[in-house]
């Protein structure tokens, strides 16, 4: 018989889907049949599996212990760490911005990923784990049930805030309030040219999925009849903060209503006022040297919370450009 007793980073979720992260290579039809014939208990009662699990939750598995062994698959190690010490030693740069209970917010640099695309790359979601473990809030084995994660993505080249969870809590309540973009969020950037814009301005959005570049249509008329049905609204603030008539450039700030794949920087080439280093979009016009698109996450102002996450609500969390643009 083996007993786990639920952390509070993995309280929250239900019990089948904890049993699943534990046994991984258990199929559904034995871990269910395991709970039906009381093998599988939850505080010494029978269960069905929907059960939501708390903290200091007793889950006791009345199985061999070689066919826990069997069904856990590769054992949570030293090597298993391996990755996340190695970003955390390698990745320079990222810094904590804030930190809380069941949150924290990273600062990002250009040119590292939030998440990584391939199998060997390291992110600032490995990097996440890696301190983590250093700073011992969390345990190789409690990376068996539940990871900590980045909760939002910024692109490669663009600097600022992650929004990163701690516990299952932190990763449910963070998801919820960037899917209902409860969560506001403001960005600045440096473009070309004096930009008066001032105001809310809403467009359409198509994405091409194999060149990985979006296109920008300001009025529905307009966009071709292949993609109409394509094509997402989007809708982004817009302020001026500081013009320099030296180099041409304007500083801004801009409120993301909508998250669209490289939305501000599409929808501002399409306004007439690039980002200053974005290849991808500003092209010929961008003569500046710079590692990556002036463009970065400065500010998050959080909803009303409540619950266990009532320290959160309204609150403002900032995180100043690393470099004077202007």
């Amino acid at each position: 018989m083996r007993e786990l007793i639920v952390k509070e980073l993995e309280a929250g979720q239900r019990l089948d889907k904890f049993l699943h992260k534990y046994l991984k290579d258990a199929p559904n039809s034995f871990l269910y049949k395991m709970m039906r014939k009381k093998n599988i208990v939850l505080n010494g009662k029978k269960v069905t599996g929907n059960e939501q699990i708390k903290e200091g939750d007793s889950v006791k598995l009345f199985l061999s212990e070689e066919t826990i062994e069997k069904f856990i698959g590769q054992k949570i190690s030293v090597d298993i760490t391996l990755p996340y010490k190695k970003a955390y030693a390698e990745l320079k740069g990222i810094q904590v911005v804030s930190e809380f209970e069941d949150v924290l917010f990273l600062n990002k640099p250009s040119g590292i990923l939030s998440q990584k695309a391939e199998g060997k790359d390291l992110s600032a979601n490995e990097w996440l784990i890696g301190y983590l473990l250093d700073k011992k809030a969390i345990t190789p084995d409690d990376l068996q049930t539940f990871k900590p994660s980045v909760c939002n993505r910024l692109d490669r080249n663009t600097s600022g805030l992650l929004v990163c969870s701690k516990t299952l809590l932190g990763s449910q309540e963070m998801a919820k309030i960037l899917k209902d973009r409860s969560l506001h969020k403001f960005y600045r950037s440096l473009v070309h040219g004096k930009c008066e814009l001032d105001g809310v301005y809403e467009a359409y959005l198509f994405k091409d999925e194999k060149k990985n570049k979006v296109t920008v249509y300001n009025n529905f008329k307009v966009v071709p009849t292949e993609v109409k049905d394509k094509i997402k609204p989007i809708k982004t603030g817009i302020k001026p903060i500081k013009y320099n008539e030296i180099s041409d450039c304007t500083e801004l700030e801009i409120e993301l209503f909508t998250g669209k794949t490289h939305q501000i920087r599409a929808q501002m080439e399409k306004l007439g006022f690039p980002l200053v280093g974005d290849v991808k979009y500003a092209g010929t016009e961008n003569k500046a040297k710079t590692h990556g698109q002036m463009l970065h996450a400065y500010r998050l102002v959080f909803p009303e919370m409540i619950g266990k996450l009532f320290y959160l609500s309204q609150k403002e969390i900032i995180c100043e450009i690393p470099n004077k643009w202007i």
